[in-house]
C-alpha cells in the first residue's frame, strides 16, 4: 500500500485550521505514513466549476493529482468536495484516452504529465477500509461516552455507482468509525440530507441554503445529541457558522457543537480540545467540552 499525501483544500487552512492540526495529530499518533502535498491549488470545486468548464476543471484537478504522482503517494482528502473532484477526475482521465490526451496537452505547458498510477482516498473511507474500526479502537485513550449525530454529506456517498461504499440510502461505515471511539451514533430523520451549502447555493442563495440547514439542525436537535460530526469542512462551516446566521435571522438558537471527524478522533486519542482547534469553531459549548474531558 502506498504512502499518502495530505490534500488540505481551501476551507480547512483558510477557515478551520484546527481541522488541519487535528488531522495531522491523529495521523501521526496512529503511525499512518502521510506527508503534506506541497504546491497544491484548489481542487477545484466539483459543483459550479465543473458545470461551467469541464476542461479547465480536469486540468486543474490533474495538476494536483500529478503532484502526488510525482511523490508516488496516494492522495488523502479530508473534504467531501475535494474527494469528489479529485477521485472523479482521476477516474475520468484513467478511462478516457481523449480527455487524458487533451488534459496532458495543458499539463505539458508546465512540464507535467498525468500518468494515472495513484488513487484518491477520503479519510473516512481510508480509515474504514485500510485501518478498520477495530484497529482505530486500539489507539483510544479516552473513550467518548457521548451521543453523536453523523452528517455524511453528499459527495462522500454520491454518485453511488462510483463510490463503492455500501448503501448510499442507509450507510453505516461512518457510524462504525464513530462507535469505535466509544460514542453512540444516533439515528435521526433525513440523516443523509444535504446541509444546503454545496453547488454554489450557500453563496448565491443564502436564505434557501440556511433553510435547508435549519431543517437538518432541527432534526438533529430533536434527537437529543451532544454534537454533530462531519467529514467535510464546507459542511462543517454550514452547520457551524450557519447556526449563528440562523440565530441572527430568526432568533432560533441551536447551540450544537460541530466537529470534523479528526477532531472527535483526536479527543478519543487523548488530545485536548484546544490542541484540536475546537475552540476556533463559531459554536462553543463548554458543557460539551466538560463532558468529554471528565469522562
Amino acid at each position: 500500500m502506498k504512502g499518502l499525501s495530505l490534500f488540505l483544500g481551501c476551507v480547512v487552512p483558510n477557515r478551520y485550521p484546527g481541522i488541519e492540526m487535528a488531522t495531522k495529530l491523529c495521523l501521526a499518533k496512529m503511525d499512518i505514513d502521510c506527508v503534506e502535498l506541497k504546491g497544491a491549488s484548489c481542487c477545484p470545486a466539483p459543483g459550479v466549476f465543473r458545470s461551467f468548464d469541464t476542461s479547465s476543471w480536469l486540468a486543474l484537478a490533474a495538476r494536483n493529482i500529478v503532484l502526488s504522482e510525482e511523490m508516488d503517494r496516494d492522495i488523502l482528502t479530508i473534504c467531501n468536495g475535494c474527494f469528489s473532484t479529485l477521485a472523479d477526475a482521476n477516474r475520468i482521465l484513467k478511462n478516457d484516452p481523449v480527455l487524458r490526451e487533451q488534459t496532458n496537452g495543458h499539463l505539458a505547458k508546465i512540464g507535467r504529465e498525468f500518468r494515472g498510477n495513484i488513487e484518491v482516498r477520503h479519510i473516512i473511507e481510508y480509515l474504514h477500509k485500510e485501518v478498520g474500526p477495530d484497529k482505530v479502537r486500539s489507539f483510544i485513550e479516552r473513550p467518548l461516552n457521548i451521543r453523536v449525530a453523523v452528517h455524511y454529506g453528499c459527495h462522500l456517498l454520491k454518485p453511488s455507482r462510483e463510490r463503492e461504499l455500501g448503501s448510499f440510502e442507509r450507510p453505516e461505515f461512518f457510524d462504525e468509525l464513530i462507535e469505535c471511539l466509544g460514542a453512540t451514533s444516533v439515528d435521526y430523520p433525513d440523516k443523509t440530507e444535504c446541509c444546503g451549502a454545496g453547488g454554489g447555493v450557500r453563496s448565491a442563495q443564502r436564505e434557501d441554503s440556511l433553510r435547508l440547514a435549519q431543517h437538518k439542525l432541527s432534526r438533529i436537535k430533536d434527537a437529543n445529541i451532544d454534537c454533530i460530526v462531519n467529514a467535510c469542512p464546507f459542511c462543517h462551516m454550514q452547520l457551524d457558522a450557519g447556526q449563528e446566521e440562523i440565530r441572527q435571522r430568526t432568533g432560533i438558537i441551536y447551540n450544537i457543537p460541530v466537529l470534523h471527524y479528526t477532531q472527535l478522533l483526536g479527543l478519543a486519542l487523548g488530545f485536548s480540545p484546544d490542541m484540536l482547534g475546537i475552540n476556533l469553531n463559531v459554536i462553543k459549548d463548554n458543557k460539551f467540552i466538560g463532558k468529554v474531558e471528565n469522562e
